[in-house]
């Protein structure tokens, strides 16, 4: 039998975008890296090697010093080796939206008991960095240019049906991020009919950023409304 663990690895496997993209903006697949093909395949291997229907949550694209590296959504090298005891060789680069989701997922009684029950990934599973004038390379959004998100769009549907079409429920999704990515994902939902009912959330950069002294609020926020019966 395929458990999802096997899913989830095939389909990273296969994912490429072959689109076009707005001058300027380059695609990021941390799976074209073997070391990230590893890392993810032994992550899924160990918490999700069985067939147990979990609710889904969903971020916008992944960054690079979490998902972008590790292969693993809201996953950093520090996460990965000191709480998920998976053995990283590379720079242990820090994401703080790690950090938060980490955070919550001690609170719900640590990374077994929470991925038996949840999955993460984002709307869209590739992310995408420019440039800055200075030469910076910073990440950059889905939404943060109507180009971008035309481009996206049918890759964007086609993720979520895949995903969807792996075992996952579909009665409630959890959205992280209460401005962009939700407006979107909830105007896609009422096109396509994805999900029965979408809870919003802080996104954790958003609660790092700008919220970091009321962290343990929004810790027990998420807590709640995860937990929550619907």
């Amino acid at each position: 039998m395929q458990t999802f663990a096997d899913k989830i690895i095939a389909y990273n496997v296969q994912l490429e975008y072959t689109g076009s993209l707005p001058d300027g903006i380059q695609i990021m697949n941390p799976f074209k890296a073997p070391a990230a093909l590893e890392y993810s395949h032994l992550f899924y291997k160990k918490y999700y090697d069985d067939a147990q229907p979990r609710r889904l949550i969903l971020g916008i694209n992944p960054g690079r010093f979490g998902g972008g590296i590790t292969g693993i959504p809201f996953t950093d090298p520090k996460r990965l080796t000191d709480v998920c005891g998976i053995p990283y060789t590379g720079e242990k680069a820090h994401e703080p939206s790690s950090v938060f989701v980490y955070e919550v997922i001690e609170a719900m009684g640590g990374p077994e008991a929470f991925y038996q029950q949840f999955y993460i990934n984002s709307l869209c599973p590739l992310g995408f960095t420019k440039s800055t004038p200075a030469g910076k390379v910073v990440n950059y959004n889905y939404y943060d240019s109507k180009e971008l998100t035309a481009a996206v769009y049918d890759f964007i549907i086609q993720n979520i049906q895949q995903h969807i079409e792996m075992g996952l429920r579909t009665d409630t999704v959890f959205c992280l991020g209460t401005g962009q990515n939700y407006a979107f994902l909830d105007k896609l939902n009422q096109k396509m009919g994805f999900f029965g009912n979408i809870v919003p959330l802080d996104h954790p950069r958003f609660v790092m950023q700008y919220r970091a002294k009321r962290k343990a609020e929004y810790v027990e926020k998420y807590r709640e409304l995860l937990t929550k019966p619907v």
